[in-house]
C-alpha cells in the first residue's frame, strides 16, 4: 500500500542548538493541519467503499430496518408461522404477465468467473416451498444446475430472514454433481438496503460451492401490502443496480431477474441500464414450453429464460420452476471463504404452517409416527401409537399432519388418527364383508371400513398417496398411484372415524387421507 504523503523526520527544518521553535504557536497549527488531513482520509474511503453510489434522502437505517428479536440457532432472524405467511414475499408469488413468446439468449458484461461456456443448461429454481428434495434424483433426471433461494426481506416489516431449505439444498445440490446459484427475494426501498442485502447474502453463501450467478428477485412490488408501493421505475432500478453491483464486487456474478411483461418497453424496470451490465433472466410461461417453444419473445438482452412454474422432476414433490440457461460452467467453483460448511439438516416442514398447541391425544386405532410430515418414502416409521397410549401434541397444520413429542424426539403422525378423546373406544370391525346400509351408509365392496355415498370433486393440498385399500398399516394397501399438489379427483365416499376418502382415479377405486384433501373451487 502507497502512502498518502511522504515525510522525514526534520520535515520542518534541521534541528539543531542554533533553531529555536516556539511550539506552543505551532501546536494549534499542527492540530488543525492533522484534523483535516484525517477527515479528508473518511472521506475518500467512505466515497470508495458506496463506489459513487446515490443513497435517496430517505434511506433508513440499518438498524430501523434489520431489528429483531428472535434468531435460529445460526444467528439468522426467524419467524413464527403466521407472521411468516404474512412477511415472506414469496407466499404469494407475483409472477406477472408470463405470455407466449419468441426470441433469442445473448452473453452479457458482468461475470466473476473464469471457467464459463456457451453451453445451453437446464436447471430449477427451488425454495423451502419445494420441501425436502431427494437431489440425488434430481440429479439422476438430467438436472443441470439449481437457483436456491437463500433468503429475503419481509414486505411489511423490512427484516432480513433465510430461507430454512437454503444451506440443506446448495450443500445437497452441490454433494450431487449440480451447480449451484442462488436469489433472493428483496423488498428493499433503497440503495443502503439494498446493499445490505447483498452484503447479508455474500455472507450467508461464502462456505458453499456457488457457481451460477446470484440473482435480485423482486416482485409485487405494486400491491398495497408492499413497503416499496411508494417507489418510482427509476427508483427501483437504482436499488437493483446497486445490489447486483454489491454482488459483482464480493465475487460473485451477478444477475437480474423478472417477468417479460416487466421487462418490455421498459414497463417496471429500465431495463437498458441493466441489461448493459449484467446477466438477464426473464420469465415467460408459453402454453407450449420449451424446447418446444424455442425461446421467450422478449427482445431484449437475456441469459436465462425460467418456461414453465408447472415442471415435475424426480426427487421434488411438488411443481417446480425450471429454466434454460445459455451458458454453462466447465467446472464447479469452490466456496469463496475456501471453508467447508457444517452438515445442513432440512426443515421438514418447509412450505407447511403449523399451529401451536398442547393436548394430549391418543391414536384412535393404530397411527405410525414419522420422522417427517410425509407418507413417501423419504419419511421412516419411528414408532406406533395405539389406542390407549397418549403422547402430547404440539402443533397442526392444515395439511393434516400434527407435530407430536414421544420420548424426546418431535415426530408426526396424520391428524385423522389422533383424538383428545382419551377414552374414544375404536368401532367394532366387521367380521363380515361389508354392503350397503338401509340409510345408505357402506360401500358394499367387502371392505370392514364403513363409507358414505358422496360425489364431490376434491383438490389435493399435498402430495398423496392413492392406496388400494383405505389403510397404511395394511400390507396389502398398495400404492397404486399419487395425486399431486393441485390435481383433482372425484371423491365417491367418505368415512369420518377413520378420516379416509374414496375415490374414482382413471377408472380404479382407490382410497386416500381425507385431510390430504380440499374441496375443488
Amino acid at each position: 500500500m502507497s502512502k498518502l504523503f511522504n515525510s522525514d523526520d526534520d520535515d520542518f527544518g534541521y534541528l539543531d542548538d542554533s533553531i529555536h521553535i516556539n511550539w506552543k504557536k505551532l501546536l494549534p497549527a499542527i492540530i488543525i493541519v492533522a484534523a483535516a488531513v484525517i477527515a479528508l482520509i473518511i472521506v475518500l474511503i467512505v466515497s470508495f467503499g458506496h463506489r459513487g453510489k446515490k443513497v435517496p434522502a430517505n434511506a433508513s437505517s440499518t438498524e430501523e430496518t434489520s431489528s429483531v428479536s428472535e434468531t435460529d440457532t445460526d444467528g439468522n432472524n426467524t419467524l413464527s408461522d403466521k407472521d411468516e405467511k404474512e412477511q415472506d414475499p414469496q407466499y404469494s408469488d407475483n409472477d406477472g404477465a408470463m405470455n407466449q413468446s419468441a426470441g433469442n439468449g445473448a452473453s452479457v458484461i458482468l461475470s466473476n468467473s473464469t471457467n464459463e461456456t456457451s453451453d445451453i443448461t437446464i436447471g430449477v429454481d427451488v425454495s423451502k416451498f419445494q420441501g425436502t428434495i431427494d437431489w440425488a434424483q434430481a440429479a439422476s433426471s438430467g438436472v443441470d444446475f439449481a437457483m436456491i433461494r437463500v433468503g429475503y426481506r419481509a414486505q411489511k416489516t423490512g427484516v432480513i430472514y433465510a430461507d430454512t431449505n437454503a444451506k440443506y439444498n446448495m450443500q445437497q445440490a452441490a454433494a450431487n454433481g449440480i451447480k449451484v446459484g442462488v436469489y433472493f427475494f428483496s423488498s428493499a426501498v433503497n440503495e443502503a438496503e439494498a446493499i445490505e442485502e447483498a452484503d447479508w447474502v455474500a455472507d450467508f453463501i461464502a462456505d458453499y460451492s456457488i457457481t451460477y450467478p446470484v440473482a435480485f428477485d423482486c416482485e409485487g412490488f405494486n400491491t398495497s401490502e408492499s413497503r416499496q408501493k411508494s417507489m418510482t421505475k427509476a427508483e427501483r432500478t437504482d436499488v437493483a443496480v446497486a445490489f447486483l453491483q454489491e454482488i459483482y464486487d464480493k465475487g460473485y456474478t451477478p444477475m437480474f431477474y423478472a417477468a417479460c411483461s416487466e421487462l418490455t418497453n421498459n414497463s417496471q424496470w429500465n431495463i437498458a441500464s441493466l441489461e448493459k451490465s449484467f446477466k438477464i433472466w426473464v420469465a415467460q410461461y408459453p402454453s407450449t414450453p420449451y424446447p418446444e417453444t424455442p425461446s421467450t419473445s422478449y427482445t431484449g438482452t437475456y441469459s436465462m429464460w425460467q418456461y414453465t412454474n408447472q415442471g415435475r422432476v424426480a426427487g421434488i414433490g411438488t411443481n417446480v420452476d425450471i429454466n434454460v440457461a445459455y451458458f454453462g460452467y466447465s467446472e464447479s467453483n469452490g466456496s469463496l471463504s475456501g471453508e467447508t460448511a457444517a452438515a445442513a439438516s432440512p426443515d421438514v416442514e418447509a412450505g407447511m404452517v403449523f399451529t401451536s398447541v398442547n393436548d394430549t391425544v391418543t391414536a384412535k386405532d393404530e397411527v405410525r409416527l414419522r420422522d417427517k410430515p410425509s407418507q413417501d418414502t423419504d419419511a421412516t416409521v419411528i414408532a406406533t401409537l395405539i389406542n390407549g397410549e397418549t403422547i402430547t401434541r404440539t402443533g397442526t397444520s392444515s395439511s393434516g399432519w400434527s407435530r407430536v413429542s414421544y420420548n424426546g424426539q418431535t415426530l408426526y403422525a396424520v391428524s385423522s388418527y389422533l383424538t383428545t378423546d382419551l377414552g374414544y373406544t375404536a368401532p367394532a370391525a366387521n367380521t363380515t364383508a361389508e354392503t350397503t346400509a338401509a340409510d345408505g351408509s357402506g360401500s358394499g365392496d367387502g371392505l370392514k371400513t364403513k363409507f358414505t355415498a358422496c360425489n364431490d370433486v376434491v383438490t389435493a393440498k399435498i402430495e398423496v398417496n392413492l392406496r388400494t385399500l383405505p389403510s397404511v398399516t395394511n400390507p396389502d394397501a398398495a400404492v397404486a398411484a399419487v395425486l399431486k399438489n393441485g390435481e383433482t379427483v372425484t371423491r365417491t365416499g367418505i368415512n369420518t372415524d377413520y378420516g379416509w376418502s374414496r375415490v374414482d382415479y382413471n377408472g380404479q377405486t382407490l382410497y386416500c387421507v381425507s385431510s390430504y384433501l380440499t374441496s375443488a373451487q
